[in-house]
């Protein structure tokens, strides 16, 4: 299995209220791809870091394989997420994938 980590910051320019909103539709749009995509075994995005954290927002996903994990990144839904959702709100994308075990 595949194990992808992602963590943004919001963009500077929105304020505390709008985060909270963009926030919310970000964890939606990206849990919701769980129905749409084949191959992910789990897909979380958590959305309240502590005051200690550098991110402001992370998504933590698990995919069965490095094919569905390829299958993953180009889907027109993930593509459309990523596209509409997520960049238009974030900046200081960070971003570690690797193997796990079962």
């Amino acid at each position: 299995m595949i194990r992808h980590i992602v963590a943004w910051n919001f963009r500077e320019e929105f304020s505390e209220e709008e985060n909270k909103k963009h926030a919310e539709e970000i964890k939606r749009e990206l849990e919701n791809l769980k129905n749409l995509i084949d191959g992910i075994v789990s897909i979380n995005v958590l959305t309240n870091p502590m005051f200690s954290s550098d991110a402001d927002i992370l998504l933590d996903s698990v995919f069965t394989d490095e094919k569905a994990y390829k299958a993953y990144q180009t889907h027109p839904e993930h593509v459309r997420v990523g596209n509409d959702v997520v960049r238009p709100r974030t900046c200081n994308r960070r971003c570690l994938d690797f193997y796990i075990s079962d």
